[in-house]
């Protein structure tokens, strides 16, 4: 018997609107705490802040943000193999939660044990939530890009309003009051999650559980809690005493070898078919253009935001305002815009462009940006203030940009992905963001040392290099993926 698709969310799965709200809350908690974290370790003391230099600062953050989507990885394999995806994102938001609410106390102890538990939860959530999204609808369902376009969305609500709120909190107030306001909106998620469960059908509820992985499951939570042990005491003893570059180098070496591992097995083994092989393929040259995007882009909560409150005239009718703010720009284009690319995907059918032509030109607008910021520090390069219209118009075209790449790159996953590791591929896609976001900081660290105008006309060169080689092999690519759009 025929079943009518299920429309009932915007044309989309109601079981859509449970996971769009609980990304939601999740990136308010993200992206709230993110929006303060260097402007939190480069405040003086005597301003509540750590007190840090750019250039460890830098480091962290990079640190940070690139473990944070590297525990995609693990987080993808334990939902495939141990909890399902569905109770991953679960238990994955709550330990999301505390680690929030432990940056909400003051001390290095708290600090550093709050980033780890955000690390891990985060390695729960992001993969196994988009997904499931995926798995919302039949592999020949037309709709699942503009689906996961719409998912985006959601995203990105949360992304403006935090700043908003958890930056005015954290900068004008005190900051660890907007840490806490991180940790409630995930609370928020959460629940929101736990109501909407009966909207998600099978999605998510798949296990393929072994003994093997269960002992694994075993190793991994004992690893985790001996890390969050360790990082608690070393930051208690004076964390300040390593140096935070030497831990990022070797994280970095640790990181380069993760990847040739991980691709290995998935060009190597004799696990996979001739034709999904040709596949992984095509998700090796689609990473390598997302870490180099997201190199670029997350340049926006790093060395864009230290230019927004050292180099940016921030003051409207008389009211200076954090600079923390600008981190809502490029949510608020996205909410715009995501609704615009979504309806053209679906609009130009069979002539919508392939994955490889997006990424394409998602880098080559992120060359562009650079290019403006490189522009806006030759006017900053006395040390004066430059109108807050180069940031706006550098963030217009890192929502371009994203919106040709993200949703995207999540979709193209997704469908490449062989139905018995879906979670793990996610994790793939994620661990493309981690190496991208740890090259970001390495930059960001860079900004105190090299001059800003050099520093960002080189990330723009880099852009607009991988944008080129990309559009070189666009054409193979697509015979790669197997029809695959």
């Amino acid at each position: 018997m025929y079943t009518a698709p299920d429309t009932s969310f915007f044309g989309h799965p109601r079981g859509l609107a449970t996971l769009f709200f609980t990304e939601m809350w999740e990136r308010f908690s993200y992206y709230g705490m993110r929006a303060l974290l260097i402007l939190f370790m480069t405040a003086p003391e005597t301003r509540g802040g750590l007190g840090f230099d750019a250039a460890k600062a830098g480091a962290i953050y990079g640190l940070y943000t690139a473990m944070v989507y590297l525990f995609g990885l693990p987080g993808g394999w334990i939902a495939d193999r141990i909890f399902g995806l569905r109770r991953a994102v679960l238990y994955g938001g709550a330990v999301i939660a505390l680690g929030h609410f432990s940056m909400a106390f003051g001390g290095l102890a708290a600090f550093y044990t709050g980033l780890a538990l955000i690390v891990i939860g985060t390695g729960l959530v992001k993969p196994n939530v988009s997904a499931m999204v995926g798995e919302l609808y039949a592999p020949e369902d037309r709709r699942r890009d503009a689906g996961y376009s719409l998912y985006y969305m959601g995203i990105n609500i949360g992304a403006f309003v935090s700043p908003l709120i958890c930056g005015y909190v954290g900068e004008k107030i005190e900051w660890h009051y907007g840490f806490g306001l991180a940790g409630i909106g995930m609370t928020l998620g959460l629940i929101q999650y736990a109501l909407g469960g009966r909207h998600l059908g099978q999605a998510g509820l798949r296990v393929s559980r072994s003994p093997s992985s269960m002992r694994a499951l075993g190793w991994s939570a004992a690893a985790a809690a001996a890390a969050i042990v360790w990082i608690a005491l070393l930051a208690q003893g004076g964390f300040v005493r390593f140096s935070a570059q030497g831990v990022s180098n070797v994280v970095g070496v640790l990181m380069v070898a993760l990847v040739i591992s991980v691709f290995a097995w998935l060009l190597l083994s004799s696990e996979w078919t001739r034709a999904e092989r040709k596949r992984f393929l095509a998700v090796g040259l689609l990473f390598i253009a997302s870490a180099m995007f997201f190199s670029v882009f997350e340049q926006a909560g790093s060395s864009l935001n230290l230019f927004a409150e050292r180099s940016t005239e921030r003051t409207l009718f008389a009211y200076t305002y954090p600079a923390s703010w600008f981190q809502s720009i490029n949510a608020m284009f996205i909410i715009a815009l995501a609704p615009v690319l979504g309806w053209l995907w679906l609009r130009l059918g069979p002539r919508e462009p392939s994955s490889p032509a997006k990424f394409v030109w998602a880098l080559a607008a992120m060359a562009v940006s650079f290019f403006i910021m490189s522009g806006a520090a030759l006017n900053a390069a006395d040390g004066g203030r430059v109108t807050a219209a180069w940031l706006w118009a550098t963030y217009l075209l890192h929502t371009v940009g994203e919106l040709c790449l993200s949703p995207v790159g999540m979709s193209a996953f997704s469908k490449l992905a062989p139905s018995r590791v879906t979670g793990m591929m996610m994790g793939v896609w994620f661990l493309s963001l981690s190496v991208g976001n740890y090259m970001g900081g390495r930059v960001a660290s860079f900004y105190e040392t090299i001059p800003l105008p050099s520093l960002f006309a080189v990330v723009a060169l880099f852009a607009g290099i991988t944008g080129l080689v990309l559009a070189a092999l666009a054409k193979p690519m697509k015979g790669m993926m197997g029809g695959v759009n």
